[in-house]
């Protein structure tokens, strides 16, 4: 196991093994273990475009995720160009108009506990610090927000929908199908993040793409080539150790 690996392959990042034109991308060939510990929540992207036949990989990889029956609950709409942008200005105009953020389900807890509340503020100083952002600048921490709604200057993003009608077990298996995409998107130089920000206004997406209420918008995730000399990306938050969450049983 290579720990050095985020490291050593942020030159291969910047996409010097893309060739758009051809629509191929050279796959690194790290291993699993690699993968996950290179995997990181990249906020700044560089704009070089992802060609569709890799994205189409990264999705032709995922669909084996396990399922529970193998249902398979996944459905994704890919975003590059001219939708991308005017996904992203509609969702701009939703928040500063101040519509409703109504999420179609509950990501969090209603109220905040320990140890989570201090994991959670924990990440949001760090986030902050490492852009440099005070802690009472609540401009400046909107603008980064909203960020979310750009991908985060992605060439690329994908929406996520489950059926409406499916149970909590359904939820676990999209877990599965969401690592399947950012683990393997690590093997092609490639960055993602998960964003539950992007279901933040359904009915944008929903009037836009012309999904009925048979489908839940989950969020999205935004993919492209990690813009290393961004301060944001250098944050990574902490992990707890095996013995904190584990009980051995003999």
């Amino acid at each position: 196991m290579n720990s050095n690996l985020p490291r050593e392959t942020a030159a291969r990042r910047a996409g010097a093994d893309a060739d758009p034109e051809n629509g191929h991308v050279s796959a690194l060939d790290i291993s699993v273990e690699d993968a996950i510990l290179a995997r990181r929540s990249i906020r700044a992207f560089l704009p070089k475009p992802v060609p569709q036949a890799t994205l189409r990989r990264l999705l032709d990889i995922a669909r084996h995720a396990p399922s529970g029956s193998n249902i398979q609950p996944w459905r994704v709409h890919v975003l590059t160009g001219v939708s991308l942008t005017a996904y992203s200005e509609a969702l701009i105009a939703a928040a500063r108009n101040n519509e409703p953020r109504d999420m179609e389900y509950q990501y969090y807890a209603p109220e905040w506990r320990e140890p989570f509340q201090a994991r959670r503020r924990a990440c949001g100083f760090g986030l902050y610090s490492a852009m440099g952002i005070e802690r009472g600048d609540t401009q400046a921490r909107r603008e980064a927000f909203e960020r979310n709604y750009l991908f985060f200057g992605a060439p690329a993003g994908f929406l996520l929908w489950i059926p409406s009608d499916l149970e909590h077990g359904s939820w676990l298996d999209y877990g599965t199908f969401i690592q399947s995409i950012s683990l393997t998107a690590q093997n092609y130089g490639l960055a993602t993040i998960a964003q539950g920000a992007l279901g933040e206004y359904p009915h944008v997406a929903h009037e836009m793409f012309h999904m009925g209420n048979d489908y839940t918008l989950i969020g999205g995730m935004s993919i492209g080539w990690p813009d290393s000399d961004a301060p944001v990306n250098s944050f990574q938050p902490d992990r707890i150790e095996v013995d904190e969450f584990v009980t051995w049983l003999d």
